[in-house]
């Protein structure tokens, strides 16, 4: 069965970078569309992107756009999430999950999330 993990997740000040990676085990992660997602305290959890099964193509939410972006090494078996210009309202606990398409209902597939803290 596929297991997915998120790592990379730290404290950064503000304008800062980082990039998470969403690692895959007992299966490839070309036959999924993987999602990125975030919950910040007290908040319901959010979607960052996307990357589409087969084709690669990505999308991002709104907040995301220009800031952020979706890779996949598949030699790696490893989806990253590179953000940039980080701000303090980006601190949340960013999750990875795995599943037949990008719709939320069809995350499969979770990890246990990485926390991303931003200061000013």
């Amino acid at each position: 069965q596929l297991q997915v993990a998120e790592s990379g997740g730290g404290s950064v000040l503000s304008g800062g970078s980082l990039r998470l990676s969403c690692t895959a085990s007992g299966g490839t992660l070309d036959d999924y569309a993987i999602g990125w997602f975030r919950q910040a305290p007290g908040k319901e959890r959010d979607g960052v992107g996307c990357l589409f099964p087969r084709d690669g193509g990505t999308g991002l939410s709104h907040f995301a756009k220009g800031r952020f972006t979706i890779s996949k090494d598949k030699t790696q078996n490893v989806v990253y999430l590179e953000m940039n210009s980080l701000k303090p309202e980006d601190t949340a606990v960013y999750f990875c999950a795995a599943g037949s398409s990008c719709n939320y209902l069809a995350m499969a597939y979770w990890g246990e999330g990485t926390l991303v803290t931003v200061s000013l």
